[in-house]
């Protein structure tokens, strides 16, 4: 298990050049502006001379091109510092258990676990287990469920009685509120994956997962 890092993405030092040359390319427009301002004012007509509200406003201008050059590098500067410190955060989370969207179920020697979000608490929820071909093999009833994220076991019995070998499943969720039957939909179905390691690239932080495989770290719903 170990914390990889995608070459493509910006080093501190590459960052610190670009930010280097944003500067220098900032100081090159205000020295540019003034030398045209001196010119302009040189070369005006003595009896329709420069009018000062025209010579303020294009001061204005370049004060508000320049105050928004130096945020937009301090907010880069500040979405450098989050990822780094949000990689260093992710690396922590390596050998355990996190819930994120996904309908599989990993069943190892009788255990398997997995979850799914409801918006409001219903009266009945029952987990359906499928193989990979789409067959029906147990359904459990798990009962009153509350509002919020829901785990559940399967111990890998089927409704036949026997036990299914060791492998990955599918799990599909309905809900009962009201007399009313309510799928859950997919999105609010959760896997439960195990984090091998943690990647840094251009979409941000990814837990690397054995069930899941890559996953944005704003997508876990849960970490155990």
């Amino acid at each position: 298990m170990s914390v990889t890092v995608d070459t493509s993405s910006v080093t501190g030092t590459a960052a610190s050049g670009t930010s280097t040359a944003k500067k220098a390319d900032a100081q090159s427009t205000e020295d540019r502006f003034l030398q045209l301002l001196v010119a302009q004012m040189k070369n005006q007509d003595p009896l329709n001379p420069l009018d000062n509200a025209q010579v303020t406003s294009q001061m204005a201008q370049l004060s508000t091109v320049t105050g928004i050059e130096k945020l937009n590098t301090a907010l880069q500067s500040m979405s450098s510092s989050f990822t780094s410190s949000q990689s260093l955060q992710a690396a922590g989370m390596i050998g355990r258990s996190i819930l994120a969207p996904g309908s599989s179920l990993s069943l190892q020697n009788g255990t398997s676990a997995g979850g799914f979000a409801l918006s409001q608490p219903v009266d009945q929820a029952v987990v359906t287990i499928k193989d990979a071909a789409g067959n029906v093999l147990e359904s459990m009833n798990i009962g009153a469920q509350k509002a919020g994220n829901v785990l559940f076991q399967w111990d890998g019995s089927t409704s036949s009685g026997t036990a299914a070998p060791n492998g990955t499943y599918k799990f599909e969720v309905s809900t009962l509120q009201d007399g009313k039957k309510v799928d859950v939909t997919a999105d609010n179905l959760l896997s439960l994956g195990t984090v091998g390691s943690v990647s840094l690239n251009a979409s941000g932080v990814t837990l690397n997962t054995d069930l899941l495989g890559s996953v944005n770290i704003t997508n876990v719903k849960q970490i155990f």
